[in-house]
């Protein structure tokens, strides 16, 4: 099974706060988050190196850096969310390369909410076949380059629902690098490679206390989106749904749930576009397209411990009070094809992580979680160890 392995450096270091400016609003919260009665609103950056490696990349090399800033500046409002943009390159010693831009504002008042992605990869990855039982025996290595846009924008209409539509352009080609497994002789549809272009709308409930580390709160999204021929290698039909629910326990403890299920539709259908288990947000511990097929279904629930130590450290520029949180988290998943949807499909993922908060005020938190799934007869048990800035959900 593939394993990626993401060791931050710096991290000792905790976040370092690039010409970080207070605004001129502050608003009274009690000291949960925020080491006093005032909270002021910050602009921060946060540079995380980061060392990975696999079998078939090699040693990785990279960057995570991610600036946190409101819109609202001139006229503050303490209902405004914070914005971010995120920039990750990486290169590895087998000559590979990726670099993925993502933007997400908020407008005052979180009246307008847009999101923006960009990506280039040059990334190998394994395909095992398709549908749920596929073997780890059968799979082949490929050479995938991909270019990737992708623009959301919703508006608010009363108090906590949001509609908008979405555009994404997606280029794929695949050549394989071993000439071994069962890509050689499987049919696949676009099977070197092609290009879609979905146009979609968006519906979004959402009263979540805060977007980073909710704790009390619903968030709904229903995406439909269509790929018309003229646009598209294949003329497609796609759905996505999601929805998170956050129950406040106590002052410190918090229970979350989510779930998704997303669908390809069409006549024809490109074995790179069609749903895939696992990643680092939802069925931790499975290599991503280890199991993929024309539906995702898939859950989990997380429990969340906020650690405060209440120390203070000073070291050179540093001077911070670290807060940390632990985290428990169970789910199970499956895909499966239109005409063969079974419970036994199902497969578990479970695992424990801790946070630390790097930018409390905005609630923003490097993780590191953990997780295990299933044990294939004959295989290892699948498991996964990761990195990622911002929480699962």
């Amino acid at each position: 099974m593939y394993r990626k392995l993401f060791v931050a450096a710096l991290l000792s270091l905790s976040a370092i706060e690039v010409n970080a400016q207070q605004d001129s609003l502050a608003y009274r919260e009690k000291p949960l988050f925020g080491t006093l009665d005032t909270v002021p609103r910050k602009r921060s950056f946060f540079p995380l190196p980061v060392l990975g490696y696999s079998q078939e990349k090699g040693l990785e090399i990279g960057a995570a850096m991610l600036y946190s800033f409101y819109t609202d500046n001139k006229n503050p409002s303490p209902f405004t969310r914070n914005s971010s943009i995120n920039l990750i390159p990486a290169v590895t010693t087998e000559h590979q390369f990726k670099v993925d831009l993502k933007a997400n504002i908020w407008t005052k008042d979180n009246l307008w909410h847009f999101r923006g992605n960009l990506r280039y990869q040059n990334f190998p990855l394994y395909f095992f076949g398709m549908g749920d039982t596929t073997l780890q025996a059968n799979k082949s290595l490929l050479n995938n380059i991909r270019y990737r846009f992708a623009f959301d924008g919703e508006r608010r209409f009363g108090k906590f629902f949001y509609a908008g539509a979405t555009l994404s352009y997606q280029h794929d080609t695949y050549s394989s690098s071993d000439m071994k497994g069962i890509y050689q002789t499987m049919p696949l549809v676009d099977k070197s490679g092609g290009y879609v272009t979905f146009i979609g709308l968006t519906g979004i409930f959402d009263n979540r206390d805060n977007q980073n580390y909710t704790r009390r709160g619903t968030w709904l999204r229903l995406n439909v989106a269509y790929a018309p021929s003229f646009l598209s290698s294949q003329e497609l039909w796609k759905i996505d749904a999601q929805g998170v629910h956050f129950v406040t326990i106590s002052r410190k403890s918090t229970l979350g749930f989510n779930g998704q299920f997303n669908s390809l539709q069409g006549s024809a259908l490109p074995f790179y576009l069609v749903p895939e288990m696992g990643n680092d947000n939802m069925m931790r511990g499975y290599y991503q397209g280890r199991y993929r097929d024309q539906n995702l279904l898939a859950g989990q629930a997380e429990y969340r411990y906020l650690i405060d130590p209440k120390i203070r450290i000073r070291v050179w520029f540093l001077d911070v009070q670290p807060k940390f949180a632990l985290a428990a988290f169970a789910g199970a998943g499956s895909v499966f094809n239109n005409r063969d949807f079974h419970l036994n499909g199902f497969k578990p993922s479970y695992g424990a992580g801790i946070r630390y908060f790097y930018d409390e005020n905005s609630r923003l938190t490097v993780r590191i979680d953990y997780a295990v799934g299933e044990k294939r007869p004959g295989e290892s048990r699948q498991k996964g160890l990761y990195l990622s800035l911002a929480e699962a959900f």
